[in-house]
Parts: C-alpha cells; sequence; structure tokens
C-alpha cells in the first residue's frame, strides 16, 4: 500500500467517519461541527451536533442524519437538533450508532472505562423504522464502532476495552443473537471491505491498524504518526481509505490535545471497495 496523503489538518479530535454524498463526513469533538471534505481538502461545516466529545453521526434511509450523545437526535432540514427517539430509559450516554440497510438503528452505550476486570455494562440499543426502541444487547466492554453486512444478517461491533470485534447474528425483526468473536483485537471506528474483512482493528489509540479477516488473520497494515480514531472506505469506486487521526496524549491531557489542533483526515488507496453499514 502507498503513504497516506493528508487531505484535511488543522482539527480537534476527529470521530464516525462516513461517506455520503460524494464526500467524507465526519464529527468534530471538541465542537459541535460536522464536517464535510472531498478528496481535494475542500471542506466546509454542513451541521451542528451535539457538542464535545462521544458522539456520532449516521444516515436514515430517507437523507436524513441521526446524531448520538446524550439521546439519539435527528438534523431536520433547516438545521435543527429535534429527538429522534427516546432512549432515556436505558442510558444517557450514546456512542456510536449504524443504520442497516432495513432502516434499522443500532446505537450503543453505557461506555465506561472501566480496566479492573468488572462485568461490562455496555449495551446496544435498537430503533425500528416505526419508532419502537428495546435493548437488544448487554455485556458489551465499551462499545464502539458497528458495521452490518451487506446481507442485513450480521453485526460486528468494536469492543474497545475487551480488546476484540464481537459478532452477532441478526433476525428478521432486527434482534441480535449467536454472539460470537468474530477477531481477536481492539478498534475504535472500523469499517468493511467487498471481501468481507474489516478495517481500523488494533490497540485503541495505538498509530498503527490492520485489515482483517474474520477469525484473526492480518491482511494489511497502515502506520500513522497518530492514533487512528476512525476509518471508512469511500470515495468514486468505494477504494479510498479514509483516515481520521489525532494526537492521544492521554485523559489528562484531552483539553490541551483538542487546543493543539493535531487532527488530521488522510487517505490510502485499498485493495478492495467499500461494502455494508455504514
Amino acid at each position: 500500500m502507498s503513504e497516506p496523503r493528508v487531505v484535511l489538518d488543522g482539527l480537534a479530535y476527529v470521530e464516525s467517519a462516513r461517506w455520503h454524498d460524494g464526500r467524507l463526513w465526519f464529527a468534530h469533538w471538541g465542537t459541535d461541527e460536522i464536517i464535510a471534505v472531498d478528496l481535494d481538502g475542500n471542506s466546509e461545516v454542513v451541521a451542528h451536533g451535539a457538542g464535545g466529545l462521544g458522539w456520532s453521526i449516521d444516515w436514515l434511509p430517507d437523507g436524513r442524519l441521526l446524531v448520538t450523545g446524550t439521546g439519539l437526535s435527528r438534523v431536520e432540514l433547516d438545521g435543527t437538533l429535534v429527538p429522534h427517539a427516546d432512549l432515556g430509559h436505558l442510558t444517557g450516554d450514546w456512542n456510536e450508532l449504524v443504520v442497516d440497510g432495513r432502516g434499522n438503528v443500532y446505537v450503543n452505550g453505557r461506555c465506561e472505562f472501566d480496566f479492573s476486570g468488572g462485568d461490562p455494562v455496555g449495551i446496544i440499543a435498537l430503533v425500528t423504522p416505526d419508532g419502537s426502541v428495546r435493548q437488544v444487547a448487554d455485556g458489551i466492554a465499551f462499545p464502539n464502532g458497528m458495521v452490518v453486512t451487506p446481507d442485513n444478517r450480521t453485526l460486528v461491533i468494536a469492543e474497545s476495552i475487551g480488546g476484540r470485534l464481537t459478532a452477532f447474528d441478526i433476525a428478521d425483526d432486527g434482534s441480535l443473537s449467536n454472539r460470537r468473536v468474530w477477531a481477536e483485537g481492539g478498534a475504535d471506528g472500523i469499517c468493511m471491505d467487498a471481501d468481507g474483512a474489516i478495517w481500523g482493528v488494533g490497540e485503541p489509540m495505538s498509530t498503527s491498524f490492520s485489515r482483517v479477516r474474520e477469525g484473526g488473520e492480518v491482511l494489511d497494515t497502515v502506520q500513522l504518526d497518530r492514533s487512528l480514531f476512525s476509518c471508512m472506505l469511500g470515495g468514486p469506486d468505494g477504494r479510498t481509505l479514509f483516515m481520521l487521526a489525532a494526537e492521544w496524549r492521554g485523559f489528562e491531557e484531552i483539553d490541551k490535545a483538542i487546543a493543539d489542533r493535531t487532527g488530521q483526515v488522510l487517505v490510502v488507496e485499498a485493495p478492495s471497495p467499500h461494502a455494508g453499514w455504514p
């Protein structure tokens, strides 16, 4: 693989990479901005999200944008942020989300930085197209990035503290079952390609990450000079790997790292095009 190329820099923390409508969109943590950038580095603030840290974006089939945070919100056509579904009975902090090909919204929460070895408390909730809400998985060790396979039959989630990718079968009604380890290795934001491999696997906040096959075989590895937060395949042919990276200096240095604006969007050509959701 070639060396990654920077297309945009001078950013705070950068998360939730999504390819949409010919551009790479992402959540600009440390601000409330949702930014879109093209392959030439032309960027603009296209919407506003929850603000602060720990929120993500994805789209409903009708093109409306969803945003996580303390709840699940929706960006209306006039730019206002309105509640999309009431998840308050489950928890008050929501991290990543993915909308599958049937319009089911999977959103995860209860992200606790607990390294004590205690029982994990992370959950996955399902919001169906008719607006109903229910919990469909629990015991996730810091739930993070998720992908759904092109056939809408498997969901894979990164358990960042658990150090693994975990898969579930998806039933016709959206329920999750048959929990199993898809591959060992931690991750943050992930994406899937047409070979069924997943990008973004590695130690959380590491400067290198890999493309792996189910079972854990490493197919490719990318080395950066700062930590990967999220990745997404996009571009005209789906073979451009977008990487969101920034310097991770530990929890005690978050404010300074945001102020120093070390965030970047980088690209590199990938061997296989995008597949699945997001």
